[in-house]
């Protein structure tokens, strides 16, 4: 699986998180503090990871930041990302089956290595939910995030339309076709 991870500080848990996602045999992408060069700023390099995921360069994206909050924000505001802060295994395990989150949040700040490991385990073991009620709901974000104005990225639409932009996380440009 590809997973772009992103990270506001260069802590051990950020390169731990990066270690134990190559061993799980995962292709991962680094952002931020993690990346020579990279702008390290939260809202920079968590909406870079998330991108990566809406343009389907990445399958997942996991952001972090000092409390996991303002990666968590960020990634949300890119369209087609449901970005969950989780905090133990269970709540994974809940992103994963109920919200069908695409993007996991890490707080640096309480995320010991060993929380780490279990987070990652229950993850990675979940699903999303194949129950009406369960998939309903994630619909119904999905619509709400549409009628806010938040659509996942088209190409066909973009070219449609005669502009293609995108952001890396030191410059944005737009080219027109």
């Amino acid at each position: 699986m590809r997973i772009a991870v992103s990270s506001d500080m260069d802590l051990t848990v950020a390169r731990s998180l990066v270690t134990e996602l190559r061993g799980r045999g995962h292709e991962v992408s680094t952002h931020g503090a993690l990346a020579p060069d990279d702008d390290p700023q939260w809202a920079v390099c968590s909406e870079a990871a998330a991108r990566e995921v809406a343009a389907a360069n990445a399958d997942q994206a996991v952001v972090c930041c000092w409390t996991g909050t303002g990666a968590s924000i960020a990634a949300n505001k890119v369209p087609g990302i449901r970005a969950a802060l989780c905090t133990d295994a269970y709540t994974a395990d809940g992103a994963r089956r109920w919200n069908d989150a695409n993007a996991l949040a890490l707080s640096l700040r309480s995320t010991s290595e060993a929380e780490l490991s279990e987070i990652l385990d229950a993850w990675f073991a979940g699903e999303p939910s194949p129950d009406a009620d369960d998939r309903a709901n994630v619909e119904r974000s999905v619509e709400l995030a549409r009628r806010a104005g938040f659509t996942t990225f088209n190409l066909d639409r973009a070219c449609t339309y005669g502009f293609l932009f995108f952001t890396t996380t030191r410059f944005r440009h737009s080219f027109q076709f």
